[in-house]
């Protein structure tokens, strides 16, 4: 099963952390319920609900013009938590 590449960091994500929301880079192959079941497992928490959306990434490389990666918003259960930094 693949992982989150990373968490994304940015205003709207620092935000959406106040209403207990987190948001992942993920591999665009990657299905919601893997990633729920993913993050339950090593987090050791409940999530309620997951959006995920594709978006296009910025690169030079005339190769990957139209290259996509996917991002996941995820809205855990009250009482839950996830450390924002983590390797």
């Amino acid at each position: 099963m693949d992982k989150p590449k990373n968490q994304l960091i940015t205003e709207k994500s620092i935000r959406l952390l106040q209403r207990n929301q987190y948001t992942f880079h993920v591999n665009s192959k990657l299905t919601k319920t893997e990633m729920k079941s993913w993050i339950e497992q090593i987090f050791d928490v409940k999530i309620e609900g997951i959006n995920s959306s594709r978006v296009r990434t910025r690169k030079k490389d005339r190769l990957n013009l139209n290259s996509t990666s996917k991002k996941m918003i995820i809205r855990l259960r009250p009482n839950y938590s996830i450390p924002l930094f983590v390797n």
